[in-house]
């Protein structure tokens, strides 16, 4: 999550003076881009665990019986905070991977939970 401006600037830092353009075509050069990072729920090892558990449990269960699961979604609508893009440098089908995500936690205030 380093931006072109603070590439420069390192390199600025160490006696070298690179253009912000030669900086991004060498990163585009090697399949890196800059795009917006995807905020995902922030998931501890017993978050992952549980789910591959819950998955392995239930891979031979019938569409029949998935039809008969009530589903439901949750949405949190934050009334204040930051909600601010952050860029990150990506190769293409990486968005998902957890360097190039921002982790969301739901505590604090100014925010409404809908069902």
């Amino acid at each position: 999550m380093v931006t072109v401006d603070e590439l420069q600037r390192s390199t600025a830092q160490v006696g070298e003076s690179v253009h912000r353009t030669t900086i991004s075509r060498a990163l585009h050069k090697v399949g890196l881009y800059g795009r917006v990072a995807r905020r995902k729920p922030l998931l501890t090892e017993n978050h992952k665990k549980s789910r591959l558990q819950f998955s392995t449990s239930h891979v031979g269960d019938t569409a029949n019986m998935w039809k008969k699961v009530l589903w439901s979604d949750e949405t949190k609508m934050e009334l204040f905070g930051q909600n601010a893009k952050r860029y990150v440098w990506r190769k293409t089908n990486t968005a998902h991977h957890s360097e190039h995500t921002i982790p969301t936690v739901k505590y604090g205030g100014g925010s409404i939970m809908l069902w």
